[in-house]
């Protein structure tokens, strides 16, 4: 990749003449906020931002940077976890969130066609008045992007019963490295049923390493006609752990399933007041829905298991707002954090559900090893952890200690029969995992599946594979370098 300073001034001058001197951030300042996404630990500025308005402005980005060999970053709200929009050596990094429209709703096919930078949440907003909604719902929603759900195939709480973005997106526009447009998948105009390869499914999760997603094409789904929400509380984790196994064990399979443990708790209350009740081990929010008709007795046999395992109370939401309300509280429960510290490192690793016992009881002993706290809220339905190792970047040992406390835990979670990440990607982060839990020929087939879309690795390098370089791995570690 080069880095004359000759190339960098021709680079900025002709992306302001396509996207025009607003729609261009090269000044060293205005790039700290594009450093790092939501995972804080490694950061590195971007050679210059670009904010296009419409797909052809992609593409004509994209073009010149394949013509100058500058290596290209697509960008959303940011909010991923894993580092997957770090610009490890510089580049352009194309940001989508002006291309956010609802361009188009279908009802009668059940589909909407929106623009890469529409907020997820804006969706199920435009077609909530018709009974419909988008499903997904990253605990991100009211910021995060359909383009970035695409990249990292998110999921959110109500995963277990309804599935994540994969199972709900049936097409979209992708801009190639080189600047060709294609489209994979169903078209806006066509039937669902599409012939060859499912090229949209291998693109899905992908990280951003295939193309920049410019349109997208999702599912709609109706609204439940009811629903019941509970909120059991614990004396431990232990117990409200064996309730999740002996919902799903009998036959229930609630639309969400969401544990907290007494930390986590106590900071959300302090910042929402909702009334958890502070002493509490654990709490489990369980969400049944669907028809009407069924709903109570579910619920009454989700209160009985409960009980059966020593839960004290369970509360039922009376109201849409006290079912809002709970839903708000919990989704807001990483902002809740910074009552606890300064910083946090959250992982998201997957454990057979029968092992969350075991998985949480490991997670307090790395507390205690390396004197971190780590409260915990996960997607406890389908074994999705996510404990946020509390740390303050101002003290390099405690750094140091919070990675290696989220290293030992996705240890713990491979070991178990579980996954390094169940929503949150490889990104920079987790790369060293790989090798752990695929062989050399799965990986191998990974990266030529890549090189079909990018043979030159110039669309969001350095991530995912075995052997990609670090932020640490340049020097000067501040120098801006494309």
């Amino acid at each position: 990749m080069t880095s004359s300073s000759n190339v960098k001034a021709d680079l900025g001058a002709r992306l302001r003449e396509i996207v025009g001197d607003d729609g261009v951030i090269d000044n060293p300042k205005e790039l700290l906020v594009y450093e790092c996404d939501a995972y804080t630990i490694e950061k590195n500025l971007p050679t210059a931002v670009v904010l296009p308005r419409t797909t052809e402005d992609v593409a004509a980005v994209a073009k010149v940077c394949a013509e100058l060999n500058v290596p290209i970053i697509p960008r959303g709200a940011g909010t991923s976890l894993s580092g997957s929009v770090l610009a490890v050596t510089g580049g352009v990094m194309i940001t989508v969130t002006r291309m956010n429209r609802v361009i188009d709703i279908d009802y009668r096919n059940r589909r909407a066609l929106v623009e890469a930078g529409c907020v997820n949440a804006w969706v199920t907003n435009a077609v909530k008045a018709q009974w419909m909604l988008y499903a997904p719902d990253p605990s991100s929603q009211s910021a995060c992007t359909i383009g970035g759900n695409v990249a990292m195939n998110s999921g959110g709480p109500h995963t277990l019963k309804y599935g994540v973005t994969t199972n709900h997106v049936l097409g979209f526009e992708m801009v190639l490295p080189d600047g060709e447009v294609v489209w994979f998948g169903t078209t806006p105009d066509g039937g669902e049923d599409i012939e060859g390869y499912d090229l949209r499914g291998a693109v899905i999760g992908c990280e951003g390493m295939f193309g920049i997603v410019t349109r997208v094409l999702v599912r709609l789904i109706r609204a439940p006609q009811g629903y019941k929400t509970l909120l059991g509380i614990f004396e431990n984790v232990d117990a409200a752990s064996e309730t999740v196994s002996d919902i799903i064990s009998a036959g229930i399979i609630p639309g969400a399933l969401e544990m907290m443990d007494q930390l986590i708790t106590q900071a959300i209350e302090a910042a929402y007041k909702f009334g958890f009740p502070l002493d509490a081990g654990a709490v489990l929010i369980i969400e049944l829905d669907g028809l009407q008709a069924g709903l109570e007795s579910q619920a009454e046999r989700v209160i009985a298991l409960c009980k059966e395992n020593g839960a004290r109370e369970v509360r039922v939401a009376q109201t849409e707002q006290q079912r809002m309300d709970l839903w708000k509280s919990r989704k807001r429960a990483f902002g809740a954090i910074g009552r606890l510290s300064p910083n946090f490192l959250t992982q998201d690793g997957v454990v057979p559900r029968s092992k969350l016992p075991e998985i949480m009881r490991f997670i307090r002993k790395c507390s205690e090893k390396y004197g971190l706290r780590i409260p915990n809220v996960f997607h406890a339905g389908d074994g999705n952890i996510h404990p946020l190792i509390l740390y303050d970047e101002r003290f390099p040992e405690q750094v140091r200690d919070a990675i290696a406390v989220g290293n030992d835990i996705l240890e713990k979670c491979i070991e178990l029969g579980g996954s390094a990440t169940g929503e949150h990607g490889i990104g920079v982060e987790k790369i060293d995992f790989m090798a752990k839990q695929f062989t050399k020929d799965d990986l191998d087939a990974m990266r030529a599946l890549r090189t079909v879309f990018d043979p030159q690795g110039r669309c969001n390098p350095h991530k995912m594979f075995p052997g990609s370089k670090r932020c640490g791995d340049f020097a000067p570690k501040k120098q801006i370098a494309c």
